[in-house]
């Protein structure tokens, strides 16, 4: 794959966008995470010339045809400048394509540093600039301000964390503070964000699929990015239950489901395009 410009602002927000790309291709967020044992059963070398290749097959195979993919950063990261490289050339491949990118990289700090993300990620001409990226809002919902204005400013979303899958996350997540569980601050947050806009809210928040999340969406009127969904157990009657009091949008993410069908991009797409369909039954 050659190198592409980075991504600018967009001529819709990304609220807009989002319910377009739903709309055109079905309730689905396809993650793209080449971990080292996916890449041998792809037949391909861990290093970022395998990547790469990894990359141009996933490019082949859904841009165009799902609604969201979702790069997991570190998986890129972990192969340094030229794994970072192959990242940017993947942004550049879905630009335009009508498939939107989420990238996962749960950026969250304070000041200044905050400041050098959202150039990094959300700014305008940002070199790593996606469509949305996750952000972690644990150093305090107001610390990510520089990300959320420089995300508004180009047309960009966020997805922030709330109540995560994994085990570990409910000591944080369900603690209560003035009489509210953390994650429910955190939709809450983001849902004073989104008022008022029209047709959705830039700013999602992370909510698991696989547990009950106990949490009032009602007033989010924003997107939910449910990961969880297929290989990690979560089917369409689960989304169906946990997210049927949502004022909002809810993208289910899977990532195994659909890249064990690879290395062969129409075999990707078709497992894609199945889940895809399940969940459109319900969502």
């Amino acid at each position: 794959m050659s190198a592409g410009k980075p991504t600018t602002a967009a001529a819709a927000d990304f609220g807009t966008r989002l319910v377009a790309a739903v709309a055109a291709h079905g309730p689905l967020c396809a993650g793209i995470d080449p971990h080292p044992s996916l890449l041998a059963e792809w037949g391909l070398t861990d290093d970022p010339d395998g990547l790469d290749r990894f990359v141009a097959a996933c490019v082949e195979a859904l841009a165009g045809h799902v609604a969201v993919v979702k790069p997991q950063s570190a998986f890129f990261e972990r192969h340094g400048s030229r794994g970072i490289a192959v990242l940017e050339r993947l942004l550049a491949g879905f630009a335009g394509s009508g498939t939107l990118t989420l990238l996962d990289v749960k950026r969250g700090d304070i000041g200044s540093t905050m400041d050098g993300y959202a150039d990094a990620y959300l700014a305008v001409g940002a070199p790593l600039g996606a469509d949305a990226v996750t952000l972690s809002p644990y150093l305090g919902f107001g610390s990510l301000e520089p990300a959320l204005a420089a995300a508004a400013d180009a047309g960009r979303g966020v997805f922030v964390l709330a109540r995560t899958s994994n085990p570990e996350g409910g000591e944080v997540q369900r603690a209560a503070v003035a009489g509210r569980s953390v994650a429910q601050g955190v939709v809450d947050a983001a849902a004073e964000r989104n008022a008022g806009a029209d047709p959705l809210g830039a700013v999602g928040v992370v909510i698991g699929a696989t547990h009950d999340h106990g949490l009032d969406l009602s007033r989010l009127h924003g997107p939910v990015l449910a990961p969880g969904v297929g290989a990690q157990g979560a089917g369409p009657a689960e989304i169906a239950a946990r997210f049927c009091g949502l004022d909002g949008l809810v993208i289910p993410a899977a990532a195994r489901s659909v890249l064990a069908a690879g290395p062969d991009p129409a075999a990707v797409r078709a497992a894609a395009h199945a889940l895809r369909d399940d969940l459109a039954t319900t969502v």
